[in-house]
Parts: structure tokens; sequence; C-alpha cells
């Protein structure tokens, strides 16, 4: 790693985000993080500048299921950074109840897919002008729970769902975290940037807080040491770090073992990643979101 390289992290407020924004700034990266609560903000500020007194951290502030707010925030962030090092797309939403954005997408969607694919496409010069950025997609094995494909309808169904249905329709979007992340890895080829995905496992963070036993759950599992977040934010840390992913893209790696992952079909088909990109692509295009 750099010696301060430019780090930009989504979802850094609490969770695997902030873990992983802890054990950077512990290594001396400049962090630049997304937030929604200003309050939560600052708590995560005093956290890092208790462990790191020196570290550099800048917040940009909107909501992610939002994609206008996205590409502001976007502009922001390349405007203030000419060059990127290491992008880490973390932030993610399990709703247990549809809910429409006020753009017409499910928040899921929104959330989980849709803004870290708009997110890097507007970092995308910034990350270029490295020389040797890193691109980061935390996805998940839940992945392999995703009821059947269907594009490009997936992008746009704002169907209602039961519990059983939250589950099938979040790995869906992490399946299409997975395959965003083979498709823009070859659009970059030969720019120096890399994209490569993650499994971080079962972690006990806030991702399941609309449960109404989410609390007590977590104690329990806290108790008995299951779920133990640390270990995903670990695998994050690696694939933004470590010298043996350097050069290494396209890929989709385990928490653990850091070993690649063959996801579940069409995860890895290359044929059906290049449809999902250009759906998306037009999709955004059509609401005006890019040019």
């Amino acid at each position: 790693m750099n010696t301060h390289p430019i780090v930009v992290i989504t979802g850094a407020t609490n969770g695997l985000g902030q873990l992983a924004a802890i054990e950077l700034a512990n290594r001396g990266a400049h962090l630049v993080l997304t937030a929604r609560s200003r309050n939560k903000a600052e708590a995560t500020r005093d956290i890092i500048k208790n462990i790191a007194p020196k570290a550099k951290i800048d917040f940009f502030f909107g909501d992610l299921s939002s994609m206008k707010e996205v590409i502001r925030i976007g502009d922001e962030i390349r405007t203030a950074y000419p060059k990127i090092d290491i992008l880490i797309n973390n932030a993610g939403l399990h709703a247990f109840q549809q809910r429409i954005t006020s753009e017409g997408f499910s928040e899921m969607i929104a959330v989980n897919y849709l803004s870290p694919w708009l997110l890097t496409y507007t970092l995308k010069q910034s990350l270029i002008n490295s020389g040797n950025a890193r691109v980061i997609n935390v996805a998940s094995e839940a992945s392999r729970n995703h009821g059947k494909l269907r594009l490009p309808d997936d992008l746009t169904n704002t169907d209602l769902f039961n519990n059983k249905g939250s589950s099938l329709l979040y790995g869906k979007t992490k399946l299409l975290n997975i395959m965003f992340t083979g498709e823009l890895a070859r659009r970059l080829a030969g720019t120096g940037v890399t994209v490569n995905a993650l499994n971080p496992g079962f972690n006990v963070t806030g991702l399941g807080r609309e449960l109404w036993f989410a609390s007590p759950l977590e104690r329990m599992l806290k108790f008995l040491h299951i779920g133990d977040p640390h270990k995903g934010a670990d695998i994050i840390i690696r694939l933004a770090s470590e010298s043996k992913y350097q050069g290494v893209t396209g890929g989709y790696f385990n928490v653990g073992t850091g070993k690649p992952i063959i996801s579940i079909y069409p995860g890895g088909d290359a044929n059906t990643q290049s449809q999902l990109w250009k759906y998306t692509e037009k999709l955004l295009r059509e609401k005006k979101f890019i040019k």
C-alpha cells in the first residue's frame, strides 16, 4: 500500500466499513468516507482518531439510495481527489419489506447494486489517474440464494415481498455485484485499475437491524463468539493492501482463506455480465443519471 493512499469507503459509519476504515487509517490511509448521518460520522471520526490520531479523514454526506445523490457525492469526491487509490463499495442494505425510492427503484436494488455501479462509474477517471488503483466490491455467498435472474426486469422490479422474498432479493443484489465486478474488470483492463469482489461471511453487524429481534440476537451471537465482523473486515483490508492481490482482477475471494470462489451461475458468465452492464447503463442513461 502507498504511504498515504486515498481510500474511499461507502457505509463506513458502522459494521465492516467502519472496522476496515479504522485499520486502514492505522496503516496511514487518507480516508474519504460517505455517510448519511452527521452524528454517526462524528462518532466514527472520534473512534478512528482515538486509534490513529494523525489520520486524515474527510466525509461526504448523502443518501446512497438516491442516484442523484450518488452522482453529487461522486462529483464532489472526484473534484477533491483527482487521484483515488482504493474504492471500497461496502454500503449494503437488507430490507425486510419493499420500499420504493423517490426515483422509482426498489431500495435494495438502488443501495446494493445501482449505487456502487454509479459511484464507480463517476470516479473512474480518478481511479485511472492513480495508475494502480483497486476497486473492492463487498458481495456475499447469499448470492447463491437469488431465485431466478431476470434481466433487465430485475433492475426495475418493485413487487412487494415477504421475509423469504427479501432474502432472495438481497441474494440477487449480491449476485449483481459479482457480475458487475467481472465486467468492470474487463472494461478497465490495461488502465492499471483492478476490480475484485469478496464474500465477508456471516457477520454480526447492523445489516439486519429492521428485524424486531435484531438487538437481542446480536448480543447472543457476540456472547457465543459467532459472526465476528473483524473477519469480514479482514478480507476487505487484505484485498485493499496485500501485494499478493496487486494486478489481480475480476476475482471473487472468500473470507478467512482469501482464496478465490467460483460464484453460482450466471455470476461468472461473461456474456451475462456484459448484458447486465449494458442494461444498467441504458437504464441510468434513460433516467438521465449519466450521459
